[in-house]
């Protein structure tokens, strides 16, 4: 028996796969970019659900932190 060569569109979806990964990964650790405006301003919009929700918008977090956050608050962990 002579082994099989993997077909051309199982290399396209592994290569895009490997693609989407990678550029997840990329977007949820990139840096804060807002400036201290932005982030007073959505300090401001958080203080009815919480003084601690609105003092976490005051800090530099990756949107994974933010995703993160919003699981937790979500499911009520602490």
């Amino acid at each position: 028996m002579s082994a099989q060569r993997p077909s051309t569109l199982s290399l396209i979806i592994l290569a895009a796969v490997i693609v989407a990964a990678f550029a997840g990964y990329r977007y949820l650790t990139m840096p804060d970019q807002r400036s201290a405006t932005d982030k007073l301003s959505d300090a401001i919009r958080e203080l009815p659900n919480g003084a601690d929700k609105a003092e976490r918008q005051l800090e530099d977090r990756t949107p994974g932190q933010k995703l993160g956050d919003m699981i937790k608050d979500k499911t009520g962990e602490q």
